[in-house]
């Protein structure tokens, strides 16, 4: 079966996907497409084309959360999201996050996380602390 894969590629990156056969029989991206939108379309998705992936170690970064979501995961990382993010997940320890706008969710796993967002109203869901870890989640003036 040759199908091309994206993993571990950059943001923006194509897939595509051949024909292959499986047990005697062609099957394309198109028709499998074509046959979930006859039968009612696909199912809703949160995610959206531009969330945001930060894996690392002490990465300092400013950017745009572009209504999406932005993952964190790692040690001591300090990120500045500027604009809209739909929702915030944290992973690991010791990272800094400063939000301007969250509109769903703050999900912070993990020990000595800190997220900070100016505005919106989110659901915050701090699984670090249900089993009995410090982190600190807080809206702060804008």
């Amino acid at each position: 079966m040759a199908v091309g894969a994206a993993r571990g590629r950059a943001k923006g990156c194509t897939v595509t996907t051949t024909a292959a056969t499986i047990g005697g029989r062609a099957l394309t991206a198109g028709m499998v497409t074509a046959s979930a939108v006859l039968l009612g379309g696909a199912p809703a998705a949160h995610a959206v084309n531009g969330d945001t992936h930060i894996t690392g170690q002490g990465v300092v970064q400013t950017l745009d959360c572009n209504n999406g979501t932005l993952h964190v995961n790692g040690t001591a990382n300090q990120i500045n999201a500027l604009g809209t993010c739909w929702a915030v997940t944290v992973q690991g320890s010791s990272n800094v996050i400063v939000a301007d706008n969250v509109i769903n969710d703050i999900t912070v796993y993990g020990w000595d996380q800190t997220v900070l967002y100016k505005n919106g109203a989110p659901i915050v869901w701090d699984r670090g602390r249900e089993l009995g870890m410090t982190n600190r989640i807080n809206q702060v003036p804008a």
